[in-house]
């Protein structure tokens, strides 16, 4: 890192909720925000905060045609800004990105076109990888640069990661950045379906088992969600906590999906993050662990291999509110800066893990479908 970046504000709309206070009490409950949809497990959105969405849709005429990828960012992306104290004036760049896109408008309009032979008229503008991003630009009226695009499940934090490079090359003071993800879709589940990584639901009590290494199954089950945060230039009074350092790399794919028993990506990616750091200052991991057996293992051997005899105390959130692709790297964020903020260790009710005797640095991990991974060092 040349200089460390101040996290100044995040926001977020998920199934834990939308308010900080909310957000953390969900956090400390033991029970998970699974309900079924389309005949499958899912984290979805309480309703009331669809009723907000609903409303935000219904806010504009350009927006009614929108998809929900596109609503979840504008909203969490006005509430990041306010709480920054940050003013169109700033022209401050946006790199908002998805793994999916919109999920909902793109199956609708297939079905459509399969029984009509043609395309509606909004079909390509509103299901455009750009669409977010572009949006959420109209929005908030800045000018700065707006940037897209989707790296699978890694990219929220390949969003940090742009706007980090563009703050430290000089070309921009401030940046948001983020993730969001709608996919509740049939087509969408039975795309994870059919990688037979998806849950079955034979534990009622906790059917993911993100981070359990013990898992005889797979247990991934969607979510959805968006997350932006506020990076500034150097070390900021106001900020939640600071960017020390950040790593990422890739591997050699042997399948589409595939991650090396010891995901090496994950050891070049971490290893990148600590830096010159001693491994044994690091006090919290949050990972990025689906609940796949193989890719939570995997993690798993990388971290061991990175910390030897000294792991860091590990927790996840997908167990709780289960995998949101694009935007999850940015939950995890928000989870660690909630522990940072609070100086307590949020746990993973059916594994035992020693809670950290300190809450000073975290380090947060996320990875794509290939092996694309990235690891983003946070201090208080």
């Amino acid at each position: 890192m040349q200089q460390p970046i101040s996290i100044t504000a995040i926001s977020s709309i998920s199934p834990l909720g939308t308010q900080p206070e909310d957000i953390w009490t969900s956090y400390k409950s033991e029970s998970h925000c699974f309900t079924q949809k389309h005949d499958a497990l899912v984290a979805k959105i309480a309703t009331d905060i669809k009723k907000s969405i609903k409303v935000l849709r219904h806010s504009n005429p350009k927006y009614k045609a929108l998809d929900d990828t596109v609503l979840y960012a504008i909203y969490a992306s006005r509430q990041a800004v306010k709480n920054a104290n940050w003013k169109a004036t700033d022209n401050f760049g946006i790199n908002i990105g998805s793994s999916r896109g919109a999920t909902a408008l793109f199956e609708n309009y297939h079905k459509a076109f399969l029984s009509k032979n043609k395309a509606e008229t909004l079909t390509s503008p509103t299901t455009t990888l750009g669409n977010i991003s572009s949006w959420v630009a109209h929005d908030l009226q800045t000018k700065g640069p707006e940037i897209s695009h989707s790296i699978t499940c890694s990219t929220a934090l390949h969003a940090m990661l742009n706007g980090i490079a563009w703050i430290n090359s000089g070309m921009c003071d401030k940046f948001l950045v983020g993730g969001s993800e709608a996919p509740l879709t049939p087509f969408t589940i039975a795309q994870m379906q059919a990688l037979k990584i998806y849950s079955e639901a034979k534990n009622n009590t906790f059917p993911n088992q993100a981070l359990d290494p013990n898992k005889t199954q797979n247990t991934m089950i969607l979510g959805e969600g968006a997350a932006m945060a506020c990076l500034e230039s150097g070390e900021v009074p106001n900020a939640l906590a600071k960017i020390i350092g950040v790593g990422y790399a890739t591997e050699i794919l042997e399948h589409n999906a595939s991650l090396s028993t010891d995901a090496i990506c994950f050891q070049r990616s971490m290893t990148m993050a600590l830096g010159k750091l001693n491994p044994d200052d690091i006090d919290v991991i949050v990972t990025h662990t689906p609940g796949t057996i193989k890719g939570d293992q995997a993690e798993i051997n990388a971290i061991q291999k990175v910390f030897c005899n000294k792991i860091p105390s590990l927790t996840t959130n997908k167990w709780k509110i289960g995998h949101s692709l694009g935007a999850s790297g940015l939950l995890n964020i928000e989870m660690a800066l909630m522990m940072l903020q609070h100086k307590e260790f949020i746990s993973v009710p059916y594994l035992k893990v020693d809670t950290p005797k300190r809450i000073k640095t975290i380090l947060v991990n996320a990875v794509g479908f290939g092996g694309n991974a990235v690891s983003i060092l946070l201090s208080k």
